[in-house]
């Protein structure tokens, strides 16, 4: 996509040479600088708008979930006040509706996919990539699909609807006020941050999983206006869903002494279950590739496979009926094989083709792991005395951890929703052993997980996207001195005198790179007895160091530092080696440098001279 972000230094010493193609673009974009300026250049209108988004996006969480609540109390026939998977399953609807759901949503993506074949960027990704861009029917495409998936009863949650239809939201707005690049980044990240303050009626959760998986970080320039828009989003839910707090305990828990070091041992089991649920759905995808079935029916087989374990443990359909199921907390057996059910569902579902993602179905893992945990330590070690109910937030608060990759933000999750200082602090230790098991043994989250798979070369929402932007082919001057290979060193230094240049390139006779020629050694005194039958040629050295059109700037710069030449050659393709421009490094540093001090003023919020571009 067109760089609209090159410094002003850079495009100008590319321009004087005639050389930049983007040196218009650049010029057109700069005209319509004072048309955005009064939101561009101040924090306020960007808080006033980022609130104002936060409170559109809660409404539109609030309408999604009561539209998925009224589909699936029709679909299966719910008794009014009753959530899907908490009675007893009608056998006719537990099998029929996720295989019909699933042959519509089937049916659907294909003729979908026709239209718009393209993967679906998600808040991640655009901030990662793209500078916060997203595309809002994309972004609608992912909602409908993933509000079918959880209506149909897939084992599947509804928070990647919320998050995408909030960050395509956010980000569509941002494009329409043309908002410079760390500004879109960052209202993508006001979306993201009210979908799930508004979903769990958590302001604090909400802007901290902004902070750490959309955003890649906490900065001071982006509190206000993320903490406004989950504020917001919380507000405006409210309206609609009655403020309901789907993960309240309803008692304190006691914690002291040893508990802590309890919390450390779930913390620890939960990282590797965190790995096993993220890989489970890993072997399901693969598993369904190999079935000798059309791509649009795998939904139907899938719906078919979470159906027949929904008619042995009907907690698994959708989300979960909660986190903290109490009708489950009779025995370790129902609690065991419900975890299994939910892990095998969830795996199912998303391996089959159907939309979501593991936000709630790990919480809703982690409380069956914690409730697991705790009747089993109150069987074996009752002299150990440690309140079931802290196991239980423990273990629900280090599995979500584990598989979302948001740690802070399952901490200050449960300190919203219980209220519960010291249940928080015991949830602290749990979620640090998690994510270091994770971390370690592991290395990705779901969401960077499902980009490794996709080959997608992003870790998290860090920004990486302007340095893929900033390539050979902005950097390059095209005025490529080039000489036949064939030509003679008297020849050559008739034409290019002492003084007059450090480097040309010699080309075959087919025009082809054929090396580097450095002028002094052709100059060189001891050059001069063979000068007029010495061959260039015979000179050019450095014939695979070569730059293609699409390397960015850190590739350029590896290259300079591997050849240590202070110019290489920009070549056409990596099959026609014709010489269409060249890089010098001074050049590529400067322009390299100025970046990253442009990129490090946008994160500090800065709004001076490297925030108008």
């Amino acid at each position: 996509m067109p760089d609209n972000s090159a410094s002003i230094d850079g495009v100008g010493e590319n321009a004087r040479a005639g050389n930049d193609p983007y040196a218009a673009l650049d010029a057109s974009a700069a005209t319509t600088l004072s048309d955005r300026w009064n939101v561009r250049d101040s924090a306020l209108a960007v808080v006033v708008l980022a609130g104002l988004v936060g409170g559109a996006v809660g409404l539109a969480v609030g309408s999604l979930h009561e539209a998925v609540l009224l589909l699936q109390a029709l679909a299966f026939d719910l008794p009014v006040g009753e959530k899907l998977g908490q009675g007893a399953p009608d056998l006719l609807r537990t099998l029929g509706v996720p295989v019909a759901g699933g042959l519509l949503l089937g049916i659907l993506s294909t003729l979908v996919r026709r239209w718009r074949p393209n993967d679906i960027v998600d808040a991640v990704e655009a901030n990662a990539l793209y500078g916060g861009k997203m595309s809002l029917i994309d972004s609608l495409r992912l909602t409908v699909t993933t509000a079918l998936s959880n209506a149909s009863g897939a084992s599947v949650g509804m928070e990647a609807a919320y998050t995408q239809a909030g960050a395509g939201l956010a980000s569509s707005l941002g494009q329409r006020l043309r908002l410079r690049r760390a500004d879109l980044r960052m209202m993508v990240g006001c979306g993201a941050a009210a979908a799930i303050a508004a979903a769990y009626h958590a302001p604090l959760a909400g802007a901290f999983y902004a902070f750490e998986l959309v955003l890649g970080g906490y900065t001071l320039a982006a509190l206000a206006p993320v903490g406004a828009a989950a504020a917001l989003g919380v507000a405006a839910s409210a309206l609609l869903t009655g403020g309901e707090v789907p993960l309240a305990l309803g008692r304190p828990v006691e914690i002291a002494g040893w508990d802590y070091a309890a919390c450390g041992v779930v913390g620890f089991l939960a990282g590797w279950l965190s790995i096993l649920a993220m890989q489970a759905v890993t072997v399901a995808e693969r598993g369904f590739r190999r079935l000798p079935v059309p791509r649009w029916m795998r939904p139907a087989v899938g719906g078919l496979m979470v159906g027949a374990l929904a008619l042995a443990v009907p907690a698994v359909m959708g989300s979960g009926p909660g986190a903290v199921p109490p009708e489950l907390a009779g025995g370790a057996l129902a609690l065991a094989l419900t975890l299994v059910a939910k892990i095998l569902a969830s795996a199912v579902s998303l391996g089959s083709g159907f939309r979501g993602g593991l936000f709630s179905a790990s919480l809703f893992i982690g409380g069956l792991f914690g409730g697991l945990l705790s009747v089993a330590t109150a069987s074996l070690l009752p002299e150990l005395g440690i309140d079931g109910g802290l196991l239980l937030l423990v273990g629900m608060g280090s599995v979500a951890a584990g598989v979302v990759g948001a740690p802070v933000t399952m901490v200050l999750l449960v300190l919203e929703t219980t209220q519960d200082l010291w249940a928080a602090s015991g949830v602290l230790i749990g979620v640090v052993l998690s994510t270091t098991v994770v971390r370690q043994a592991f290395g990705y989250s779901f969401a960077t997980w499902r980009f490794h798979l996709r080959g997608v070369p992003i870790r998290g929402a860090y920004d990486i996207g302007w340095l893929s932007e900033l390539t050979a082919f902005r950097l390059m001057r095209r005025d490529a001195k080039t000489v036949p290979a064939a030509l003679t060193v008297e020849a050559l230094r008739r034409l290019y005198p002492l003084g007059s240049t450090k480097t040309v390139f010699a080309v075959d006779e087919s025009g082809r790179y054929a090396g580097l020629i450095d002028m002094s050694q052709v100059h060189d005194p001891d050059q001069d007895a063979a000068a007029t039958e010495t061959r260039v040629g015979t000179l050019a050295s450095k014939a695979d160091a070569v730059l293609m059109p699409g390397d960015d700037a850190r590739t350029v710069l590896n290259r300079f530092g591997t050849a240590e030449v202070e110019a290489l050659p920009v070549l056409s393709s990596p099959t026609d080696r014709r010489i269409i421009g060249y890089v010098t490094e001074s050049f590529a540093l400067r322009r390299y440098s100025q970046a990253l001090e442009r990129q490090r003023g946008e994160d500090l919020g800065e709004r001076g001279i490297w925030g108008r571009d």
